[in-house]
């Protein structure tokens, strides 16, 4: 082989990517965070949310009657979970996990608790995947709703868009005649969004919505006391969903919050991850200003090998930016940890009872 070849190869200019980054300017981004007082900043909001909607698409669907069914009841001890359907959209259904806990309120303040990759909403809710129950929590999101309502919320637990018992069904596949069964079908619903010109994560956030719009029909309820919880995937919808939908009051964010450029768009992600047109909003710390001045908290763990925490605590600064613009410095916390991609919880239950219980 010649040394001119070799040489080539070696040339960045022969990767596609290194001409893409030469693209990649969230400092010149039409729907950047460039406000200069708190007037701009919400005219910002309007503007920008609306485009956002536009971007991840989805958002239009058609309303059909949610129709809720119960079809399970199970007795915890200190808490019930029931298990409802949703018709969240004409041609989707969504379950819920509710987990409520036995104090007797007449109201409850109520937190979304979403869960990310892995098997599915069970992983947070305190059964392994069988369906059996466990007694201790397990793995990276250490049984977090369970936590959320031994601390006194009502939780809402989807299954989201294509993880545990709503992932795509491929059993036509044969691996000895054509296209293996993949292990995720999150990169397949990805790509069939963006051929329709939106994106899984849109998907979510109207899902999501939906739940909402949901909560706000039960009697036992005080939807002006919601917030949200995940991570990873989960805080990734929780991101998006606190973006798009004001009526979230106060979120935790866990194993997220980064920059685009040094973690979704630095490294092999999930293709759900991913939004044609998100360059146009510039980076996470300009999207944060659609959430500002609501009440945040951005977890993060200090070995996190696919958020890494340099980057995360970039972005924190430049988002306390925007929350001091609002007059708000104080809504915006962190919790940095020891420890790899998982669940904290050092802070967030706290957090979220302080801002949504008032105490």
């Amino acid at each position: 082989m010649s040394s001119i070849l070799l040489n080539l190869r070696a040339e960045k200019k022969l990767q596609p990517a290194y001409g893409l980054w030469k693209m990649y300017a969230p400092q010149a981004a039409p729907y950047r965070f460039q406000a200069q007082n708190r007037a701009e900043a919400l005219a910002w909001q309007e503007a920008t949310r609306g485009a956002l909607g536009e971007t991840l698409g989805f958002q239009d669907l058609p309303l059909v009657d949610l129709a809720p069914e119960k079809i399970e009841e199970v007795d915890r001890g200190d808490f019930t979970r029931e298990k409802i359907v949703l018709h969240v959209s004409e041609n989707a259904i969504m379950p819920v996990y509710i987990l409520k806990p036995k104090t007797g309120q007449a109201t409850y303040p109520v937190v979304i608790a979403f869960a990310g990759h892995g098997y599915g909403v069970k992983d947070i809710v305190g059964l392994w995947e069988d369906g059996s129950e466990r007694e201790s929590p397990d793995g990276i999101y250490k049984d977090f709703a369970v936590r959320l309502a031994r601390r006194g919320f009502l939780v809402a637990a989807p299954e989201i868009s294509c993880f545990g018992e709503r992932q795509t069904d491929f059993s036509y596949l044969d691996p000895l005649l054509g296209s293996p069964v993949p292990d995720s079908t999150c990169t397949h619903t990805a790509m069939l969004a963006f051929h329709l010109g939106g994106s899984a994560i849109g998907l979510r956030v109207f899902e999501g919505r939906r739940l909402v719009d949901y909560l706000s029909t039960r009697s036992d309820v005080d939807i002006r006391r919601l917030g949200a919880m995940g991570l990873s995937g989960g805080g990734m919808h929780t991101f998006f969903s606190a973006c798009m939908d004001e009526r979230i009051k106060a979120a935790v964010i866990s194993g997220y919050f980064s920059t685009f450029e040094k973690s979704i768009l630095a490294m092999q992600h999930c293709a759900c991850n991913f939004v044609p047109g998100m360059a146009k909003f510039g980076e996470e710390y300009d999207l944060i200003g659609l959430i500002a001045p609501r009440p945040v908290l951005i977890e993060a763990a200090n070995r996190d090998p696919i958020f890494p925490i340099e980057s995360v605590k970039f972005s924190v600064s430049r988002a306390r930016q925007v929350y001091d613009l609002f007059g708000a410095a104080d809504q915006l916390e962190t919790d940095f940890f020891e420890g790899r991609h998982q669940i904290g919880g050092r802070r967030a239950y706290d957090f979220l009872w302080e801002r949504l219980a008032g105490g």
